[in-house]
């Protein structure tokens, strides 16, 4: 879509706390978005992603999942690599709500492996919080020590060895 709508869609959503007191406000900011959405020409996988990501952050995971499943069939990698990185993010969060966590875990492990962006902390954090959910909390731990060391003042590397040896095998005594 071109940057007018781009722009007005960002101004809406910054926004989006002006609309987040009563269910009422949520539904009027739903319809603002479809609104934006209706300008798109059909097909457009920019229509499911907006509207998946307003469900989602009104808290209704259940609605969202599959917006942001409809986005990615119909090629939003085609329109924005980042907004596919968003999807996939915001798609694991809201299958872990969903009790879906294995499935988020596994839409997220391939993430580790994509080109760094400034996604990467996010991508981590979500992952950890659905390793998490499923009683890895080690790992989870691991991934979130090793998101933050980069970030501290100081004793980064020491936090980023703690991070690792987390889910590192442990060594037998003697080897």
């Amino acid at each position: 879509m071109n940057q007018d709508w781009e722009d007005r869609v960002a101004a809406l959503w910054d926004r989006f706390d002006d609309y987040a007191e009563t269910e009422q406000d949520e539904a009027r900011f739903r319809a603002a978005v479809d609104a934006l959405v209706a300008e798109l020409p059909e097909g457009s996988p920019l229509g499911p992603f907006e509207q998946a990501c307003a469900w989602d952050s009104t808290g209704h995971s259940d609605k969202a999942v599959p917006l942001y499943r409809e986005a990615l069939e119909l090629g939003l990698a085609d329109v924005s690599p980042y907004k596919v990185r968003r999807t996939k993010i915001q798609l694991a969060s809201s299958l872990r709500n969903t009790g879906q966590a294995a499935e988020g875990v596994k839409l997220l492990e391939a993430e580790l492996d994509a080109p760094s962006d400034e996604l990467d902390d996010p991508v981590r954090a979500t992952l950890a919080l659905c390793l998490s959910s499923l009683g890895r909390d080690r790992e989870a731990l691991s991934l979130a020590l090793g998101a933050l060391a980069p970030h501290l003042p100081r004793y980064q590397r020491s936090m980023a060895n703690y991070a690792r040896l987390l889910v590192e095998p442990e060594e037998s005594p003697g080897a």
